[in-house]
């Protein structure tokens, strides 16, 4: 799959973490669209992790949690479709997710065949818990031969931190974006750390595989599972400029149910995307 712009979307992790349920995914679909997000290019909604049940079925499948989402996984991609946008999920390359989750080692290419029946368009591919005896490029090779061979058009988020020499292996691996830093965390500290961070990365100029510095924090006020704080209305917006100016992808972590207008000018603001979403820029 061949991804010209730095994708843009909504993820879960940021403010709701474990807390996630079939209600939760569908308001968020509805409010994508009417709060203006995917008329501006926000098209991606990404279930990260705690989505599945603690172990595979007999078959050795990935299963969705019964009580979060009890009408499964392609019930969901088929009500995120109608909405106009596009359905995205999260696995890990180690054997268990970050979370504690069964991750997709030795796993891969069921995987990603299930995920390419629940009509799955992004999968994020974490880092944690990895094994010892793989090298990290061969982890994340793997995964990316799994999802070109799954049937489907599925964007590859490579979530590597930025570990193990990414740069130097990740344009080998299918990936459409890697991470290219740790975790992010709604402080302005903390923003400045992974800032950075990314301009000491020795990075390649990998066409079609950008950069990624974590999701947005805009709008987060200091609430959720990543809240630390908050940052000021200009903070945000400094943020959210660098991200884009860096060709970062753009993926909302707040809950957009509740933005304010401040939250919304900013991430809403089309000359910003405009140059996130450039290619000669990028």
């Amino acid at each position: 799959m061949t991804v010209t712009k730095p994708p843009m979307g909504f993820n879960t992790w940021n403010t709701f973490g474990k807390d996630i349920d079939e209600k939760l995914i569908c308001e968020m679909a509805d409010k994508m669209v009417e709060s203006g997000l995917l008329e501006a290019g926000y098209n991606y909604l990404v279930i990260d992790d705690c989505w599945s049940e603690k172990k595979r079925d007999e078959n050795g499948k990935l299963i969705p949690d019964k009580n979060k989402f009890p009408n499964g996984m392609k019930h969901i991609a088929d009500y995120v479709h109608s909405k106009g946008l596009k359905f995205g999920m999260y696995t890990c390359c180690g054997t268990l997710t970050c979370a504690g989750y069964p991750g997709s080692y030795g796993c891969e290419y069921i995987d990603a065949k299930t995920f390419a029946e629940w009509d799955v368009d992004f999968l994020k591919f974490d880092i944690c818990y990895r094994s010892k005896l793989t090298a990290t490029s061969n982890l994340y090779k793997k995964m990316g031969m799994a999802l070109k061979n799954s049937g489907r058009d599925i964007l590859y988020s490579a979530c590597s931190w930025g570990m193990d020499g990414t740069p130097e292996w990740i344009d080998t691996t299918g990936a459409n974006m890697w991470r290219a830093t740790p975790d992010i965390f709604d402080s302005w500290k903390n923003i400045k750390e992974l800032v950075n961070k990314y301009i000491e990365i020795d990075r390649k100029n990998l066409m079609n595989c950008f950069a990624d510095l974590d999701m947005l924090v805009v709008g987060m006020r200091g609430k959720g599972n990543c809240g630390l704080g908050g940052c000021t209305d200009d903070e945000y917006a400094t943020h959210f400029a660098f991200w884009a100016m860096m060709g970062s992808p753009l993926m909302v972590g707040c809950d957009i149910r509740d933005m304010d207008d401040a939250t919304r000018k900013i991430l809403l603001n089309e000359d910003i995307i405009a140059i996130n979403q450039d290619n000669e820029f990028n």
